[in-house]
């Protein structure tokens, strides 16, 4: 609950699908976890989970993270008038993480107020499948399975369904102007074997809004998880809830 100080605007960190608590509420220091369907410690077959199944889930929490009365000081004002009720919520996504922060800050745009994406994967699994030679898309499509490599899993791969593919074009945003006017902080290292920076400067550029920044760390790595990037992580969430503040 917002209580019109530091604490009045919530964070909700979405992480990748690989990972367990991949959504963390509250304060960076005492956060609560959330696992997307099939994820981490959530029920569900990973191998039958979706954007989309992920995407309802990412807005069932926010809905009800923000259920209820919440306010921020509305410093124009004195006394009981001043407090005015409202949800607030900044959202922080991490690689696919940054796809379904999108997602949801479309989908519900009253509710929050501000973006801060991390590697951001926007429509990455449906771009990298298209780029893809065509025996090998044929061939994934007949099995219904694409083994993505990526160094961070045990394995060396994903597993991927061509259906998650298929389903996952429907949520696709690079396509034409992203409707999102909060502001919004991009950051993505340059050495990010995973996911291409240019995804990140993609988003800048098709977002609606005009507040948008994108700081590239030209020796970050995919995970952003060096000192130097998490400071710069938390210096840029703590500058966007005082500038959020200064408007109340």
């Amino acid at each position: 609950m917002c209580d019109g100080g530091r604490g009045a605007v919530s964070v909700v960190r979405l992480g990748g699908c690989g990972r367990r608590r991949s959504v963390e509420a509250g304060s960076l220091l005492s956060p609560c976890g959330f696992d997307y369907t099939g994820c981490g410690e959530s029920g569900g077959n990973f191998s039958e989970c979706t954007i989309g199944q992920w995407k309802k889930d990412v807005l069932s929490l926010l809905d009800e993270l923000t259920e209820g009365p919440q306010f921020q000081n509305n410093k124009k004002g004195k006394g009981p008038e001043a407090k005015v009720w409202a949800p607030c919520m900044i959202l922080v996504g991490s690689s696919l993480g940054g796809w379904l922060m999108l997602l949801a800050a479309i989908a519900r745009p009253e509710r929050v107020v501000a973006l801060v994406g991390i590697a951001t994967g926007a429509d990455y699994l449906v771009t990298a499948f298209r780029q893809l030679p065509l025996e090998t898309k044929k061939e994934i499509e007949e099995k219904d399975e694409w083994y993505l490599p990526n160094k961070q899993k045990e394995a060396g791969f994903y597993k991927i369904p061509y259906s998650f593919i298929k389903e996952a074009e429907n949520h696709c945003v690079l396509h034409s102007t992203i409707p999102i006017t909060c502001p919004v902080r991009l950051i993505h290292g340059m050495e990010d074997e995973h996911i291409p920076w240019q995804i990140s400067l993609k988003v800048a550029e098709n977002l609606l809004g005009s507040d948008v920044d994108l700081i590239l760390r030209k020796q970050g790595q995919h995970r952003m998880a060096e000192k130097d990037d998490v400071k710069l992580i938390v210096y840029t969430i703590d500058d966007l809830i005082d500038k959020l503040s200064t408007l109340a």
